[in-house]
């Protein structure tokens, strides 16, 4: 016999969250400030990498190639910044659902801009999403540790 929920028990939430909103596109200025965030967390880490930041259209506004980051780095930064700000969410959120298998490898038809690696952060201010960050050149965990590094000046966690 499966026991009765409780009155205090909560519901179950099977009503997603809201998708997160388009903004203006990011400034300069601010691009400025989570590059040099970025950067500061790459070279205090030691970590050769490539830093892009797109704004809210997914057009290139900033590209930084450290010393001996990998060549190849320079359009998979670029292409995890267009898949966070595209879709409005991290690249990881990919990288987790094609590590489930199942349904979710149809996330492979959904085109060659879209990475399914972490190190893509959608930027954030007032709530909306102004740019995203993308960083390459390292691990994946460790790419995500810079564009979060990068995102935390728009929107401090």
């Amino acid at each position: 016999m499966t026991p009765m929920a409780s009155g205090n028990d909560p519901a179950p939430s099977s009503t997603p969250p809201a998708p997160l909103k388009y903004g203006p596109p990011i400034s300069i200025e601010a691009a400025r400030r989570v590059m040099v965030a970025a950067e500061s967390e790459a070279s205090a880490n030691g970590w050769p990498m490539v830093i892009a930041i797109v704004d809210s259209g997914a057009h290139l506004v900033m590209l930084h190639r450290l010393d001996q980051a990998p060549l190849a780095s320079a359009d998979i930064a670029q292409r995890k910044a267009r898949t966070a700000a595209s879709f409005r969410r991290p690249s990881k959120a990919f990288e987790d659902a094609l590590a489930g298998g199942g349904v979710s490898l149809r996330l492979l038809a959904f085109g060659p801009d879209l990475i399914p690696a972490e190190g893509g952060v959608p930027l954030l201010e007032n709530g909306l999403v102004v740019g995203a960050i993308g960083v390459s050149g390292m691990q994946a965990h460790q790419d995500g540790q810079v564009a979060k590094a990068g995102a935390r000046v728009l929107a401090p966690e």
